[in-house]
């Protein structure tokens, strides 16, 4: 096999590779269910919540809910990678006492974006995911 053909079988493998891991996010639930299961929480705890799921922080005002998978380039189980990818998660973080609410994206490795975010005088951050994304730990602190 001569070189521009290996060079153009390798771009094509990794052509697929990341096609493979983006088509996850697409496949999954763009919500959870319509009425969410609420967790109790100690805060400075880890919590896995499923999709659709919130967790309320004892003590504090404040929840956090798991949306839904924004993006998933993670290299799937079997699959030989170039690097390991990452995982984009939405969650709803409100306080409500004060009717306050916002929406954050947090990532499961730095090359995208932000592991962690600060509203309500806590700071929620994405510990792990599971393989399919549909659950997803995160501790508030």
């Amino acid at each position: 096999m001569d070189l521009q053909r290996f060079v153009a079988g390798l771009f094509a493998f990794a052509v697929v590779a990341a096609g493979a891991g983006s088509s996850v996010a697409a496949a999954l639930p763009a919500a959870g269910p319509a009425s969410p299961s609420t967790v109790s929480t100690p805060a400075g705890h880890d919590v896995t919540l499923r999709l659709g799921q919130e967790a309320a922080v004892q003590g504090k005002d404040l929840t956090v809910r798991y949306l839904r998978v924004v993006a998933d380039s993670r290299c799937r189980p079997g699959m030989q990678c170039f690097w390991q990818g990452e995982a984009t998660l939405a969650f709803l973080l409100k306080e409500p006492g004060r009717g306050e609410s916002t929406t954050a994206e947090l990532h499961s490795g730095p090359r995208t974006g932000p592991r962690a975010t600060s509203f309500a005088a806590s700071r929620v951050e994405l510990v792990s995911v599971s393989e399919d994304g549909g659950e997803a730990t995160v501790r508030i602190s």
